[in-house]
């Protein structure tokens, strides 16, 4: 009977196993319904998943080999080692922050630990563009008709305010001499991803002298930022240090928050900062003309 169990217990390990890094290595994002669970399963939440079987299911042998080898997959994939170069005053700094709605402007900087000279914000509803005005006067504000805020030391020229059907939005605007694509794909779990992030695809039409950053809510792997992997750099994939994740409360999960520049510009660095005032990490760069 405690042969039978063991047979029991280790195929429905193995069931659970197989089904885990089928959804997330081949699967992926077939339709919606797939997309949901390889965007739920990344890499480790998938090893805890298999530790946590270890306890359970005694499958202790199999299962700590497993999870070994997919920690080191995802080490190899997003702990990034680089060695950053030198900042001078004539280059620019840009930030990105999902200010998870409860932080504006003020906290941002205090966060960043200075004014850079372009910063977007998103699901930030709560800055008073006269205030702030008023307080900064030798800067430059917009606020779109929803929840993104873009700062930025020099004039700013906005070309569009988009917004899909379902809430996606993008900023197309001009500062310091470069083109800028402010993206935020909604997060709602009832709207297909391929939806709104081919709609961002096809407004982003400009490839150089360009800097598009925001909040995907898809991770890095998904095929669906193929177009931005194709003709820009991944800012943290080129220049940081640490793991790519920005999401979950300092938690390396996923990786939804990006900045890519075009490969026409130089990153110098690029730098994740911990925080515990949104759900989100905060991005900034270092980039040269």
């Amino acid at each position: 009977m405690l042969k039978i169990l063991r047979v029991v217990l280790h195929l429905i390990n193995v069931a659970i196993i197989v089904t885990l890094l089928a959804i997330h290595f081949v699967i992926k994002e077939r339709s919606y319904w797939e997309s949901i669970y390889f965007y739920m399963l990344p890499l480790p939440v998938i090893i805890a998943i298999v530790l946590i079987l270890s306890v359970f299911l005694k499958q202790w042998k199999y299962n700590i080999i497993l999870a070994g080898i997919l920690t080191m997959i995802w080490l190899g994939r997003s702990f990034k080692i680089h060695i950053p170069e030198a900042v001078t005053e004539n280059d620019l700094e840009i930030v990105f922050w999902n200010a998870s709605r409860e932080n504006q402007f003020e906290m941002s900087l205090k966060e960043n630990g200075e004014i850079p000279d372009i910063l977007v914000l998103v699901e930030s509803s709560k800055n008073d563009l006269k205030s702030l005005q008023k307080r900064f006067p030798k800067y430059h504000f917009f606020k779109s008709n929803r929840e993104l805020f873009i700062f930025s030391k020099t004039p700013l020229k906005v070309y569009s305010d988009d917004t899909s059907n379902y809430n996606s939005s993008v900023i197309n605007f001009n500062t310091a001499g470069i083109n800028f694509y402010a993206v935020d794909v909604t997060g709602s779990a009832d709207v297909p991803r391929n939806w709104e992030l081919t709609y961002v695809n096809q407004l982003i039409k400009k490839t150089n002298n360009t800097v598009v950053l925001g909040d995907f809510n898809v991770p890095f792997e998904s095929k669906f930022l193929n177009p931005l992997k194709n003709n820009f750099y991944h800012a943290f994939n080129k220049k940081g240090n640490g793991f790519r994740e920005t999401w979950f409360y300092n938690l390396p999960v996923l990786s939804l928050d990006h900045i890519w520049v075009s490969k026409d510009l130089k990153i110098l660095k690029t730098q994740k900062l911990f925080t515990t005032k949104s759900d989100h990490g905060l991005l900034k760069t270092f980039i040269r003309k």
